[in-house]
């Protein structure tokens, strides 16, 4: 495993198990990043200690020891030296007892815009690029830098603490932490599958936490009918392959059952919110053994109902998508045309994809060139030089 690879994995739990001993997030993040730095120095040709990540996290507390005792100007900076040196404690009695579930519900503090705990936990957790977190966000990669650097000098302002939360403050932050690992699995969805894998997995540890939270459930049901596609997702080359060309019978069956069962288990409490209502349309999805046997009505239903809560352009042109199926690609094309979503790639796709089925065709060049334009992975631009061809 390279170091990248190691980074992206363990990224995570190294800044989680280094913040829980510094009790600042700030420097344990720079520590850990100067562990890196140093791990590609020392292991140049992949020549690594037994145990890599027990490595970098030694490293990165050696750095903090040395930063502190370098800095100190007090007795306490001392203090703090020396317990870095001290074995990690006993974990934290409470209803968390996950390093990384720790970490997210930290950096959801109800202090913080949730955007902003978004952001900052998939920079901390996730170890996503600046870069990343602004494409998600569909906002320039300055304006999310900017909003990092707030964050962090809230949390250092404000005293926010690396605490486990009690039972009783955990309904206030499930909603932060459900945006946090909704957002890192959908980064990874296309080319990090262990970084999606991880994103399931704190998806279960979240809903075996909070089993009577419908849309912890709902989530998670999410996660498994979407990860489900991946083995249909790409050719063996590598091409991306949209959900109508897909060849179902390579889908995951068993994550197909078990976010079904989920589903099933969302709709009889009735309490319907987005993550549940995206699983549904998901569902619907992977009932239909083809496109053409997809029922079209109840997507459009499912969507309609998600507007109601979540009316955002991105959900308008998803739903669009189902309006084309229903009503015709003239009809979705208006809807489509008076989104505000021109960075979004996705956007110019779909609005090509229902030019060429009205046969205009030289106006769906254009968008599929514009789509291409802002297309934000090599899978992504492949696709679209494709349908350029």
């Amino acid at each position: 495993m390279t170091v990248e690879e190691i980074f992206r994995q363990e990224y995570g739990r190294a800044v989680s198990v280094l913040a829980r001993s510094l009790g600042d997030l700030g420097l344990a993040e720079e520590c850990v990043q100067d562990a890196f730095v140093e791990a590609l120095r020392r292991w140049p040709d992949g020549d690594q200690p037994p145990s890599p990540v027990g490595w970098l996290i030694t490293t990165a507390r050696n750095r903090a020891i040395d930063r502190l005792r370098r800095e100190s100007t007090r007795l306490e900076r001392h203090r703090q030296a020396l317990d870095l040196l001290a074995p990690d404690p006993e974990p934290d009695q409470g209803p968390v007892r996950d390093e990384r579930l720790r970490l997210i519900f930290t950096c959801c503090h109800p202090a913080l815009g949730l955007g902003v705990r978004v952001a900052l936990t998939l920079r901390l957790l996730g170890g996503l690029t600046t870069v990343e977190i602004a494409r998600a966000f569909l906002v320039p990669e300055a304006t999310m830098a900017r909003r990092l650097v707030r964050a962090k000098n809230k949390i250092r302002d404000a005293a926010i603490p690396y605490r486990v939360p009690e039972e009783a403050d955990l309904p206030d932050r499930v909603r932060g932490v459900l945006a946090v690992v909704y957002l890192i699995f959908t980064q990874a969805h296309l080319d990090r599958p262990s970084l999606a894998a991880e994103a399931i997995r704190l998806g279960r540890v979240l809903a075996s936490l909070m089993p009577d939270e419908p849309e912890v459930t709902g989530l998670l049901a999410l996660m498994l009918l979407s990860e489900s596609r991946r083995p249909a997702r790409t050719t063996a080359t590598g091409e991306l392959v949209l959900l109508a060309d897909q060849d179902r019978t390579r889908w995951d069956t068993a994550m197909v059952e078990e976010g079904q069962a989920l589903v099933r288990a969302c709709l009889r409490r009735n309490q319907p919110g987005p993550y549940q209502l995206q699983a549904a349309i998901a569902a619907v999805h992977s009932d239909a053994p083809t496109t053409a046997d997809t029922d079209w009505p109840q997507v459009l239903a499912l969507y309609d109902q998600l507007m109601a809560v979540t009316p955002t352009p991105v959900v308008a042109l998803n739903r669009a998508v189902a309006v084309a199926e229903v009503a015709g690609p003239a009809r979705a094309l208006t809807l489509v045309e008076s989104l505000d979503l021109d960075r979004y790639h996705l956007y110019h796709s779909v609005r090509g994809n229902l030019l060429a089925r009205l046969g205009r065709a030289a106006e769906a060049t254009v968008a599929f060139e514009q789509a291409l334009t802002h297309a934000t992975t090599d899978t992504e631009r492949d696709l679209l030089r494709t349908l350029l061809e």
